[in-house]
C-alpha cells in the first residue's frame, strides 16, 4: 500500500504524517521506519520508530533511495511501514512523472515484501496527474 499526503505548504501534511507515524508505532507488529532529510521529527514521533536522516548517507536521487530502501529491508525483514517525509527532496526532483514512477515502484516493492509506504509531497493536488491520484 502507498499513501501520499499531497498539499501546499501549511496544509497540514506534516501534522497528519506525525499522527499516522505514531499510530503505526502503536498498532503495527513490525518495525516502523521514517526517512527524512534532516531531523525535524525527532521529538514528535514515537521512540520506537527508526528515524533516519537521509543526508547522513550521501544518497542522491530516486535510484539511490530505492537501493537504500532495499538495503533497509534486506537488513530487517520485519519492517512493515516506511514513511518518507518530503519525497520531492528525497528523490531530488519536483517532476511529477518521477514521483509517479517512484510511487509505482513502492507499490510493487511493498506488495512483494508486505511493506506499506506513506509519504508527503508539497505540491498542489489539483495539478497531480491521474496516475498519481490513486495514491491520495
Amino acid at each position: 500500500m502507498v499513501k501520499l499526503f499531497m498539499g501546499l505548504s501549511g496544509s497540514g501534511k506534516t501534522k497528519e504524517m506525525i499522527r499516522t507515524i505514531n499510530e503505526a508505532a502503536q498498532q503495527e507488529r513490525g518495525s516502523v521506519v521514517c526517512i527524512e532529510k534532516g531531523n525535524k521529527l525527532t521529538y514528535d514521533i514515537h521512540y520506537k520508530v527508526r528515524l533516519i536522516d537521509y543526508r547522513e548517507y550521501a544518497l542522491e536521487g530516486a535510484e539511490s533511495l530505492k537501493a537504500f530502501i532495499c538495503g533497509l529491508h534486506a537488513g530487517n525483514f520485519d519492517i512493515s511501514h516506511i514513511f518518507l517525509k518530503s519525497i520531492h527532496k528525497l528523490i531530488g526532483s519536483d517532476d511529477m512523472a518521477k514521483l509517479t514512477e517512484f510511487c509505482d515502484w513502492c507499490e510493487t516493492f511493498g506488495a512483494k515484501n508486505q511493506v506499506s509506504f506513506t509519504m508527503t509531497a508539497t505540491e498542489d493536488p489539483q495539478q497531480a496527474p491521474e496516475a498519481l491520484k490513486k495514491y491520495f
